[in-house]
């Protein structure tokens, strides 16, 4: 079996899906005797600084000719000076969660430059693997031929729970898990849920409050603004454990994000028969059906506050959702099946 090179921007071991995804490709990958070695570059991404490009060009100079280099997507700013003079001897592959154009809420000017310098990048790798089917749409509307494009979704654990779990009386308890940022619509959350006071809920939000500081400070001030102190928690990153507790004390799943290239967060909420409030954005509509969830437009407060009533006020609608929500957290692939279909896709594109 042909070693393998793995570019991730900065610590493999950061708490988002995407660096959850890649982990388990490099522990699935290890698991069966493949040789990875990873690459953590240093620098700001995806923004690339010149710490970064200088780590980009240092990574691919020090590798053998026909290596087989996976790049994950996030990364790929930071090769933009140097990609073309390695693609030849290189056996390079992107792999790509959602296009960095695709970062919904970001600055317009921001993303046509992540959309041009996709669309030059693309072209020099042997393949780009996709996460979902709507990412692989994008990457084949850029000019890049089918057969140069695979698909490969995570995978999920499986749950254990097989039905509802709340208690009769006590407040709903929603949860929301993605790192708080434009794009996953936390913003538009609080200020529907502000409009629902008479109903009985609260909210726990989890994942990272670093990354972006303004979006972070918006909400903030937009739960205390509105009284929700007691009622909406930002909890940050949370380990596993936590995080688990956080899944089977949930009653629902919201998060009104505004693209999701998959959705890892939104299959975790399956896998753990939890009724899902969501949006139309991105691959949301394939990643979760429709009989598990309640399905608004992004940046529509309005329709997210009567979803969100509407899951609140009708517990035979939240039953009917769970049900959905268990029948497709079971057609789910596991970890295993989903690291075998991306190492057959990149072993495919790399050849």
């Amino acid at each position: 079996m042909s070693p393998l090179g793995f570019v991730v921007p900065g610590p493999l071991d950061q708490v988002t899906g995407g660096y959850l995804f890649d982990r388990r490709l490099v522990d699935g990958l290890r698991a069966r005797g493949r040789a990875v070695h990873v690459h953590e570059l240093d620098g700001r991404f995806p923004e690339a600084d010149d710490t970064a490009r200088t780590a980009a060009a240092a990574v691919l100079e020090a590798l053998p000719d026909d290596r087989i280099v996976v790049v994950d997507g996030l990364a790929l700013p930071g090769f933009e000076a140097c990609l073309a003079a390695h693609s030849s001897r290189l056996r390079l592959v992107g792999f790509v969660h959602h296009p960095l154009s695709a970062e919904a809420g970001a600055d317009p000017v921001r993303l046509e430059r992540h959309a041009a310098l996709e669309a030059r990048l693309w072209p020099m790798l042997r393949g780009v693997v996709c996460a979902s089917a709507h990412t692989a749409r994008a990457v084949l509307a850029a000019g890049i031929a089918p057969e140069r494009v695979a698909v490969a979704p995570p995978g999920t654990a499986p749950s254990v729970r097989p039905g509802p779990r709340r208690e009769a009386g006590g407040a709903l308890r929603l949860l929301a898990v993605g790192t708080v940022t434009p794009r996953k619509g936390h913003l538009a959350l609080v200020e529907a849920l502000a409009g629902l006071r008479d109903l009985d809920w609260c909210l726990d939000c989890v994942g990272s409050l670093v990354r972006d500081p303004g979006c972070v400070a918006a909400v903030r001030d937009a739960i205390a603004a509105h009284r929700l102190d007691d009622r909406i928690a930002l909890h940050g990153e949370l380990p596993a454990e936590a995080l688990e507790a956080a899944w089977r004390q949930a009653d629902a799943f919201v998060l009104p994000s505004l693209h999701e290239g998959y959705g890892m967060a939104f299959a975790e909420a399956l896998a753990h028969g939890l009724p899902v409030v969501a949006t139309t954005a991105g691959a949301l509509p394939e990643t979760v059906p429709a009989d598990a969830s309640l399905r608004v437009p992004p940046g529509d407060v309005g329709a997210l506050r009567e979803a969100l009533e509407r899951l609140l006020a009708e517990p035979a609608l939240r039953a009917s959702l769970a049900a959905g929500a268990r029948r497709a957290g079971a057609a789910l692939s596991d970890w295993p099946v989903a690291v075998d279909r991306w190492i057959a896709a990149v072993d495919r594109l790399a050849a």
